[in-house]
């Protein structure tokens, strides 16, 4: 074989090693050919990386991590397209840096801890999962303890560890079995294999043993927290899912189109709600989803400046008059401010992703987003980036002004608050709700735009850890699903067929118990990321110190 050949093969083979790690990493959560996931290949999904990552030298694992990056998420995140083309470039090549540097950081493990760099890898990815939820672009799709989130047993420690302690005890297999393979000498027999593993496990069965500890302690844990809460009050809650994209109306040039469409919108809203109303047992409290209704109720109630939006809302407003049931509906809670638009031609117009509760018809307590989905909600950066602002705007991004404060409702006789949409997969938001005391989370969300079970899927997984995090009930009222009720063990108790106009009657467990995740909240992430630095930097300040005293020296 000459070299060139040689060359192409090895490229193919760690190529195939990328390919094969993304479509693990895709498989283990909801996916076009499993909706649920196939939780078991997390276990393993970074096996083939870390193979990858040993048998190259800096420079190329930096360029196969940006592959990996791109790869991964163009797979897992395919749906972003849907929504712009725009989003899924500006999510993959935020991925193609990220993986570029811990491929680079995981690389540097291996320099610095010949001996032990699969714990000091480990770590670091651990370190990298907290990360990449933080500031602007923090993103919490793809977290490895998500994949398990049907795995009831084992993700019950997320009450005290959060999704970051499953995720440290399903990550541990791929980064002590690649470090055992790396050995292996490449022979097809299994023998080989069996016995490189052994002797890897005689040298380093002391990690594993505390693994096999603290994955028995965990499934012990999960068994006995998983109670039935039958004897708990119970709130019961109507959720409606009209199945219609509030913003379709957006892309209509002629305004009867517009306003035919909002019509119709609401006549859907209105007829579910009545349904729901109408069921036995009464609902205590009837959730629409986010922005399930456009026109912003406040704006065109108090200023009417738009008489034709205005007779829409007013419409509402007399449909709500006569239900003695209170409603949480979505909405763009828009407000003149000259303090945060001075613009004069847009009458100082701000607009708030909000909730607002409704009793007798009124509006009696509002929730504004706190948490805005970066580039397509939100973007802080324009007089630094003006010509990115420019251009997420000519794309027709609707940018809203962000929220001040965590609100609880009281209605219907319990607490609730409202997280919406992207926050309830950020485990921060829910748990500073439940400090505030919030009984249930009741999230209202809008993943009609992807037209995707997968993504609507996938959100669902993060919701399920809020509950558990919480111990609290979580209801979800969403467009197009998934619309269901999660009980505070993380059980899916029901759910609505996605992509169908319906709504659903819940009843779900009023529970008040603080975890130790609530109390404390992200500490193991935080353990990990501060191990992770001091590890990475502790071996380079004692050479570079040492070199300096031997320069010295001389």
């Amino acid at each position: 074989m000459t070299e060139s050949h040689h060359y192409i093969k090895s490229i193919l083979i760690q190529l195939g090693l990328v390919i094969t790690a993304s479509l693990f990493f895709s498989l283990s959560f909801p996916n076009l050919l499993f909706q649920n996931g196939i939780p078991f290949l997390a276990w393993f999904s970074y096996i083939p990386i870390l193979l990858l990552i040993s048998k190259n030298d800096l420079l190329p694992c930096i360029g196969w991590g940006a592959i990996y990056g791109v790869f991964t998420y163009a797979i897992f995140n395919y749906w972003l397209w849907t929504f712009h083309p725009a989003a899924g470039i500006i999510v993959y090549c935020i991925y193609l840096g990220y993986m570029a540097v811990v491929f680079l950081f995981l690389k540097l493990a291996c320099f610095l801890y010949p001996k032990k760099a699969y714990l000091v890898q480990w770590v670091i990815w651990l370190a990298y999962e907290y990360l990449k939820t933080k500031g602007f672009v923090g993103y919490p799709y793809g977290i490895t303890g998500y994949t398990q989130w049907r795995v009831i047993p084992l993700i019950q420690i997320a009450s005290v560890f959060g999704v970051w302690g499953v995720s440290a005890i399903v990550s541990f297999p791929s980064f002590w079995l690649a470090a055992a393979l790396k050995e292996h000498n490449g022979s097809i027999f299994a023998g080989n294999v069996i016995s490189t593993l052994t002797g890897f496990f005689r040298r380093e069965k002391l990690s594993a043993v505390i693994w096999a500890i603290a994955l028995i302690a965990a499934l012990t844990f999960g068994i006995t927290q998983n109670k039935d809460f039958s004897d708990a009050p119970q709130a019961k809650i109507a959720l409606v899912q009209h199945n219609t994209d509030p913003w379709k109306a957006v892309n209509f040039i002629a305004l009867w189109q517009k306003l035919e469409t909002y019509r119709q919108n609401l006549s859907i809203l209105k007829r579910l709600s009545d349904e729901a109303v109408a069921s036995q047992p009464k609902p205590d409290l009837i959730v629409w989803p986010e922005t399930a209704f456009i026109q912003s109720i406040y704006w065109h109630s108090t200023y009417r400046i738009d008489q034709d939006s205005w007779l829409i809302v007013k419409e509402l407003l007399e449909y709500l008059s006569t239900k003695d049931i209170p409603f949480l509906i979505g909405n763009d809670d828009a407000r003149m401010d000259k303090t945060k638009n001075p613009d004069e031609l847009e009458n100082h117009r701000v607009d708030y992703n909000a909730t607002l509760l409704f009793e007798n018809g009124k509006i009696t307590k509002t929730y504004r987003k706190l948490h805005l989905v970066p580039f397509t909600e939100h973007f802080p950066y324009r007089k630094q980036l003006p010509f990115f602002y420019d251009a997420l705007v000519k794309a027709d991004t609707h940018f809203w002004e962000k929220g001040e404060e965590e609100t609880v409702f009281s209605a219907a006789g319990f607490n609730f608050s409202s997280p919406i949409c992207f926050e309830d997969t950020f485990g921060y938001l829910s748990r500073n709700f439940v400090l505030k005391g919030a009984d249930v989370l009741v999230n209202l969300t809008n993943d009609a735009w992807a037209k995707s079970l997968p993504s609507q899927k996938q959100h669902l997984t993060m919701a399920v850890f809020r509950a558990i995090e919480n111990h609290r009930s979580m209801v979800r009222s969403t467009v197009s699903g998934q619309t269901c009720a999660i009980d505070p063990a993380g059980r899916v108790i029901t759910e609505a067929q996605p992509f169908k106009e319906t709504w659903l009657a819940v009843s779900v467990p009023l529970v008040k118990k603080i975890t130790i995740y609530t109390k404390y909240g992200d500490f193991p992430a935080i353990i990990f990321l501060f191990t992770a630095v001091i590890l990475l930097l502790s071996p380079i300040a004692y050479y570079t110190i040492r070199k300096l005293k031997r320069g010295y020296g001389k």
